[in-house]
């Protein structure tokens, strides 16, 4: 099980001195998804989905811009899911998701998720435990769909301190560059940390699956953050999907005809 409390948000092993380093590494990783990118869009078998979840203030924005930052926009998007309306209030709570799932040789984002209708009723008490254990047990079953449609499902939840995340937030305040980001109702959630970290447990115990695992990604450092996630994407691109490039199929017969060239 993950837990959360025992995870560093910073691995111990990093300094500013190996800034550089980590960043030149990042361009690395950054190269070879561009790469796979081609790949998958050239095979037309594929799709991925990166599921994203965080605390606030854990820099998803950055982190997404960076780890996407070169890649093809024409065969990637981003969805993100705030509070349903009242038309899919209507209907099952997936409905608006699967809508939202990539189509072979694309990569889709979710910037939050369908795990959004399991935090966010967990943490206000607003829904029993046995309809949040069946909620599960649908995402579970709408992941492993995906899977056998070969959409390869990355989960990310980007583990950011209570310090760091106070200080980013305060950093919201006095920064007229970031004025922007600042809410109130943000401060309120800080007050609430540790009570959202329960419910992401809560959330890891049902859905930490072999089909599609949880990633804990430290995020008090925004290139560490990069490094991790673009690991995890390249180890996907190479373990997970049987890319190759496909052969030339074509029906034009070339002739060779002599002065063709000639002026």
């Amino acid at each position: 099980m993950i837990d959360l409390k025992s995870i560093d948000t910073l691995p111990k092993w990093f300094n500013k001195d190996q800034k550089e380093k980590i960043k030149e590494e990042n361009e690395k990783l950054n190269a070879k998804i561009i790469e796979f990118q081609k790949q998958m869009y050239a095979q037309d078998e594929y799709s991925l989905l990166i599921v994203m979840q965080w605390m606030d203030a854990s820099g998803k924005d950055g982190a997404v811009r960076r780890t996407f930052q070169w890649i093809n926009l024409s065969w990637a998007s981003v969805a993100s899911f705030k509070v349903p309306s009242k038309e899919e209030f209507a209907h099952d709570f997936l409905r608006r998701i699967h809508k939202q799932t990539p189509k072979k040789w694309m990569i889709w984002i979710f910037n939050r998720s369908h795990y959004e209708d399991l935090l966010v009723p967990y943490i206000w008490d607003f829904m029993e435990e046995k309809e949040l254990k069946k909620r599960a047990e649908h995402i579970n079953n709408f992941e492993k769909l995906l899977e056998d449609n070969k959409t390869i499902v990355i989960k990310f939840y980007l583990h950011v301190s209570h310090e760091e995340q106070k200080r980013r937030l305060q950093e919201r305040l006095t920064n007229p560059e970031k004025y922007w980001k600042h809410e109130d109702w943000d401060f309120f959630k800080q007050s609430q940390y540790d009570k959202f970290i329960d419910a992401y447990h809560r959330v890891f115990e049902e859905t930490d699956t072999k089909t599609a695992p949880w990633h804990v990604i430290q995020s008090d450092n925004n290139h560490v953050k990069i490094n991790q996630m673009s690991k995890v994407i390249v180890d996907a691109f190479e373990k997970q999907m049987n890319l190759e490039r496909p052969d030339l199929e074509t029906d034009m017969v070339f002739v060779d005809v002599p002065g063709i060239m000639e002026e």
